[in-house]
């Protein structure tokens, strides 16, 4: 009986992790409605956030732009389907290279830095002494900071779409020496609000995962520096995992929701 538990227990170590993290988003998604906001930290985070990923997204998103439509234009080149490049690479972009380049910048700068914040403040006892004087460390530190990074990867996937947008045209159309009228047409004719709409959400979705498992990390921060340092490389390590596999999740969901527009 003693050898089955101790299986039992080896089996489920890899689990405990996994319902840490479920249990802290809980509370933190509890927290939200609770009043005061702390405003003045959320515009703080906000900031952070914006200062630290605008460039990254924007130098990023441009290569992914002009990879996509290299991609996508020498395949439909060889399938005589040239004119309908456009189309696809504007789609992909904004439905899949905007948000996910978006959040793996916001991810890897913004929330490595907020989970070193974190994981300092909890090794100094800091985060335990707030709790002692009855201050709630996710209503102060953690709520700001999830909302703030997701509501910046909203404004973010907008500019960054944009940005993958016009390096994808100026690529084919300079570069391939593709049509600009085809180009724009194919777009107008498959493209569809609802693909720009599914963009938004995922980095919204993006950003409060990115959000939960950077603040959980450091909240959870122990072992002195080195665990700090470990914290934050896990958040980012879990950050990408989960990404991939909600955005997968959202993907399957919206083309169950939303069917591909027609010629």
């Amino acid at each position: 009986m003693a050898t089955q538990q101790a299986v039992r227990r080896t089996w489920a170590r890899p689990l405990l992790p996994v319902g840490d993290l479920f249990a802290f988003a809980l509370d933190v998604f509890k927290e939200i409605p609770r009043r005061p906001f702390q405003w003045r930290e959320f515009f703080d985070q906000a900031w952070f956030v914006t200062r630290v990923s605008l460039l990254p997204i924007c130098a990023i998103t441009i290569p992914f732009g002009a990879v996509l439509s290299l991609q996508i234009g020498s395949l439909f080149n060889q399938l005589g389907a040239r004119s309908f490049t456009g189309a696809v690479a504007v789609v992909g972009i904004v439905q899949q290279a905007a948000p996910v380049a978006t959040v793996a910048i916001v991810a890897g700068a913004a929330g490595t830095a907020v989970a070193a914040d974190l994981g300092a403040r909890k090794i100094r006892e800091e985060l335990d002494a707030m709790e002692v004087l009855g201050i709630s460390v996710i209503q102060r530190l953690v709520v700001p900071r999830v909302l703030a990074i997701a509501f910046i990867a909203v404004l973010l996937n907008g500019i960054a779409t944009m940005v993958g947008v016009v390096g994808g045209y100026s690529f084919n159309v300079l570069v391939q020496g593709g049509s600009p009228g085809a180009y724009v047409h194919a777009f107008t004719a498959l493209a569809q609000l609802p693909d720009l709409w599914v963009g938004e959400i995922k980095a919204f979705v993006f950003g409060i995962v990115a959000g939960v498992v950077a603040c959980h990390q450091g909240v959870n921060a122990k072992g002195g520096p080195q665990g700090v340092g470990n914290g934050v490389n896990q958040s980012v390590v879990i950050s990408f995992v989960l990404l991939f596999v909600v955005n997968t999740v959202l993907t399957l969901v919206y083309y169950q929701i939303v069917p591909p527009k027609g010629l």
